[in-house]
């Protein structure tokens, strides 16, 4: 097959919304280029949302606030709908400050940072004439959908927020036959895509295809995976959580591991070699004893 060559136009443009036209494609590429391109817009491009907040005088989501009009179930879910542009990798604070009362809006949303708050007449709350009101949030980078539930919460009046990422909202595509000189066997490919006004629907598009080129990449030529410490510790189990003085090492060997903050085998698994050879009363024999200790838990021991 001949080295693809098609032009890609943004056909029409809206507020949030692009018509994108792909033309010409070999046949059955439409179909193929459409699904994996949906998909991917869908659900792999990153965006910002609010993953929690505490609003000054209120202790948890399922209670009121004097002297506003909506209960916090609802200012939350009002703050589930705000949406940021910028580049930040890093968590980012904001604030609300409402002295006066009146309605509260997204662009009431004070950002320390890169961001910027995107539908900026959003309402958010309204408060009574004389009432104040005073908010922090957290807002994160991430891909797809995260639950409230998958945060922790660390201190009294912190509420996690439902967090959807995606500025993608909404895909749709449909495949034409298009001609190329005589032969009519060809692709058209037009897509359409609805997002939250951070990103431009053609670059949604762009962004998507390099994802996909980047996956594609690893089949072409694959690079060794190289398993991540987290992944090794994830692997361990319940073995993971064993003291070291439960698997079987000499008492001289597992005090000093203790006193060096080696407690677990979790913790044994992940240190480095460099940092074990330096304990007192430890060497390479000493390693040695630790490795074959690990084994019979089936653990294998190759401190980096």
């Amino acid at each position: 097959m001949n080295e693809p060559i098609f032009e890609i136009k943004e056909e029409k443009k809206e507020k949030n919304y692009s018509k994108i036209v792909v033309s010409p494609l070999e046949q059955g590429f439409g179909l193929t280029l459409g699904n994996s391109l949906r998909r991917v817009l869908l659900t792999g491009l990153s965006g910002y949302a609010v993953t929690s907040v505490k609003i000054a005088g209120v202790k948890h989501q399922f209670s009121t606030l004097a002297g506003m009009k909506e209960d916090i179930v609802e200012f939350v879910l009002n703050l589930k709908k705000v949406r940021f542009s910028g580049t930040s990798d890093k968590v980012t604070k904001g604030t609300i400050e409402m002295s006066k009362g009146g309605t509260v809006s997204a662009s009431d949303i004070k950002i320390s940072g890169p961001l910027k708050v995107v539908n900026t007449d959003l309402t958010l709350a309204n408060v009574d004439k004389g009432s104040k009101f005073s908010a922090e949030i957290s807002i994160e980078k991430g891909v797809g959908y995260s639950p409230a539930e998958e945060r922790s919460v660390d201190s009294i009046g912190l509420i996690p927020v439902d967090a959807s990422f995606s500025p993608v909202k909404r895909v749709s595509y449909k495949i034409e036959e298009t001609r190329v000189g005589r032969v009519t066997n060809y692709d058209k490919l037009t897509l359409e895509v609805w997002t939250d006004g951070a990103v431009e629907g053609i670059t949604a598009v762009v962004e998507s295809a390099k994802i996909l080129v980047s996956y594609f990449n690893q089949v072409v030529t694959p690079k060794k995976v190289v398993k991540k410490a987290e992944e090794v510790v994830n692997e361990l189990g319940l073995v993971g959580k064993l003291s070291v003085e439960e698997i079987g090492l000499p008492t001289r060997v597992a005090n000093a591991l203790i006193k060096a903050g080696h407690e677990t085998v979790e913790e044994l698994v992940n240190a480095k070699k460099d940092d074990l050879v330096k304990v007192r009363n430890l060497g390479e024999k000493s390693l040695k004893i630790i490795a074959a200790a690990l084994g019979t838990k089936g653990v294998e021991f190759s401190p980096r």
